[in-house]
């Protein structure tokens, strides 16, 4: 499965880095897998989730410069805004909605990320709305003169919609700084993505926007951060913006509320898990020397006590005071 172990070497990455990339995918599935649970006991509303996307999500930001780069993540981004710089108990106080909730002070769902220290663009409900955002934030970054790059994410889904194709000419005609990143996860809620495009690819829609396309294996998360560095190099080097198509694969039902055997298999779905990016990419570092039994044991122990404080801490914070639910609304 692995042609050469030494891949990540001639990326540029360091063992170090391959392994706190890891460390990231693991964390986000960890956490997911906890909000579940929280989820089916009846102590948080809702869960959207990341599991099958972590490698995407993870190689990207990784590509990306966490100090000055701007990025608009749709829901399930949970890999990005963590390698951005989001706690896993600022996410656990956004799943109980308190009003220390970094994103809304528990005014709006999970999964609409937002954090100004860090760059992380806040999301909303409709989709594909973080599109023309991420246009208009690259504009003036270089009209004030700034070298940033701004890093949007949607679903294969809201490749469809108005505001995909309204931002990508707008940033293909005016050659600004974004990468366009569709998770394709084969799934718009219960649509296959064989009745969404006529096309072949998403990346094909690039070329009507004159920019380059790319479609790769979003399980691989050295690939895809192989293929977003280089476009943010590009749109560095003012050369305009790029469509990357990542595709992998949604291991869970679209969300706590719905039932996904109403569209797919379990026997789909359990094939699918047979590439599920977690394993596979410790796979990889286990191939390279870089993963022990023991290092992933340490990995675990250190990712379950911060989960575990983290719950604990977000379950017993307080909520937002009533009143506060009109801020930010009306002029005050």
């Amino acid at each position: 499965m692995i042609q050469n172990t030494l891949r990540h070497e001639e990326l540029g990455l360091t063992n170090e880095t391959v392994l706190d990339m890891y460390r990231t995918m693991l964390l986000a599935r960890k956490i997911d897998e906890r909000m579940w649970l929280l989820n089916r006991a009846g102590k948080i509303p809702f869960v959207v989730s990341c599991q099958g996307q972590e490698a995407a999500q993870v190689g990207a930001a990784f590509a990306l410069d966490q100090d000055k780069d701007y990025i608009l993540p749709y829901y399930r981004d949970m890999g990005v805004v963590l390698t951005f710089g989001m706690t896993a108990k600022e996410l656990m106080l956004s799943a109980f909605a308190k009003a220390e909730d970094p994103n809304s002070g528990g005014r709006q769902m999970p999964g609409h990320f937002g954090q100004k220290k860090n760059r992380i663009v806040t999301g909303s409900s409709p989709v594909t709305t973080q599109v023309p955002h991420a246009v208009g934030i690259a504009l003036a970054g270089r009209l004030d003169g700034k070298d940033l790059v701004t890093f949007v994410t949607f679903g294969e889904g809201s490749s469809n919609q108005g505001d995909f194709h309204e931002g990508a000419n707008f940033a293909g005609v005016h050659k600004l700084p974004v990468i366009f990143m569709c998770e394709n996860n084969k799934y718009a809620i219960s649509i296959p993505v064989e009745k969404q495009l006529a096309c072949k690819n998403v990346s094909d829609r690039a070329i009507g926007y004159g920019m380059p396309g790319y479609t790769v294996d979003g399980n691989d998360p050295l690939e895809v951060y192989r293929v977003v560095k280089e476009a943010a190099d590009r749109a560095r080097r003012g050369e305009g913006p790029t469509l990357i198509e990542t595709v992998c694969y949604r291991l869970t039902a679209h969300s706590s509320d719905d039932d996904d055997l109403v569209y797919r298999t379990k026997e789909e779905v359990t094939e699918a898990k047979k590439n599920d990016p977690v394993h596979t990419f410790a796979l990889y570092l286990r191939e390279a020397g870089i993963l022990t039994d023991e290092t992933e044991q340490q990995l675990l122990d250190e990712i379950t006590t911060i989960i575990n404080e983290a719950t604990e801490y977000a379950e017993q914070a307080p909520y937002a005071d009533p009143e506060a639910a009109l801020r930010y609304v009306y002029g005050e």
